[in-house]
Parts: structure tokens; sequence; C-alpha cells
């Protein structure tokens, strides 16, 4: 199982912003379907930090991943949850009794990027659990683009840590785990400026 992804909540004008103040590069995602949302990428070779935000706000009302991304971000923005990619996830929703989903996005070229997901709707409630997703076509993974500038060094959490050890199972992630209800606290990155703090 390997870290996938980190999702921060940001207004679109504030996506270029974040990236410059801490020394890294983005690319524009594109637009989610029936969600609301569009993303920027900050590519991190095997992994990516997701830049997410609400573009069309009747869209989003009606979507449980627009509401997550809009309440957050109304609320200051910041990470709100985390994805892995487990090495089968037929096997981690049969584990789980979890429903397999799918989703994409148009990127600005007019690629389809898709992908399946399970774990969605607990990640969303119990922030301190990542959802689960597996890429259509590995090559197009969303992190590889471009070079990375940076590489996660450790995700810190707040959580029930009972509840995320029986929900990922064995694994080598990058956590450091504490106690709380908070989800996800910060990403801590090694970089273009050193050890950063996102």
């Amino acid at each position: 199982m390997q870290l996938d992804h980190v999702l921060f909540a940001v207004a679109a004008s504030d996506a270029p912003r974040l990236v410059e103040r801490y020394g890294l590069e983005q690319y524009e995602g594109g637009r989610h379907p029936g969600w609301g949302t569009a993303n920027w990428i900050v590519p991190l070779g095997d992994a990516y930090v997701e830049l997410v935000a609400v573009v069309d706000e009747r869209e989003a009302r009606e979507s449980a991943f627009g509401r997550w991304v809009a309440t957050s971000a109304e609320n200051g923005g910041g990470p709100i949850g985390w994805a892995v990619r487990p090495d089968d996830l037929e096997d981690v929703a049969a584990r789980l009794g979890l429903e397999i989903g799918t989703g994409s996005r148009t990127t600005p070229s007019g690629d389809r990027i898709e992908w399946r997901m399970a774990g969605t709707l607990e990640a969303v409630s119990r922030p301190w659990l990542p959802f689960f997703i597996e890429w259509a076509d590995p090559a197009r993974f969303p992190g590889a683009a471009g070079t990375p500038a940076a590489a996660i060094a450790r995700l810190e959490l707040e959580g029930d840590l009972d509840e995320l050890a029986v929900w990922v199972g064995d694994h080598a992630l990058p956590l450091a785990l504490s106690a709380g209800t908070a989800g996800v606290t910060s990403v801590v990155l090694d970089g273009p400026r050193g050890r950063t703090t996102l």
C-alpha cells in the first residue's frame, strides 16, 4: 500500500499562491464532472498534493465531495483528506465491506483521467481514514507528471488510531499519528527550500 495523494481545499484564486510560497510546481488538473470542483496538481513523483476548489457552487451543493470541499474552503481551507493505493482494491473493499465507485476528470487538453475508489464517505466523516484509489491507467498517475520538486517525508494525523490500524492493515506509510479528531494536520515535505510543513 502506498500514499497516493493529500487533498487541500482552497479557493480557486489561492491555488497558485500556495505553491509559490513553498517553491513548488503545479499544473492544472481539470474539472470533476458532477462534483462542481476542479483541481491543481503538485507532482511529487510517487505521490502528489491535490489542491481542490469549488468552481460551480450549484453543482457542488448536490455532491458529497463538493460539499466537503466547499465547507472546508469556507472555514479557511487546508488539508481535508488523503488517499492510498492498495495492492488490490477489490480485496480491500471486500475486507472492509465497502462499495467501489468511479471518478473522472477532464484535463484542460480534453483528456479524461479515470479511477476507481472505495471508502470515500468514511473518509469524509472520519478524516483520519484515507480513502482507497486505483487508477484506470497507472501510467497516467498525476504525481508522475513533470519533474517533482519535493517528496512527502511525513503525513501528520490526528484520529482514532485503533480504527486507522484496522482500516489500512499492515503498511509502511510515512505517518506520524496522535489521538484526536482533526484528521490530516500537516504534510511535511523535503523540497527545494529544505524541510517544509504545509
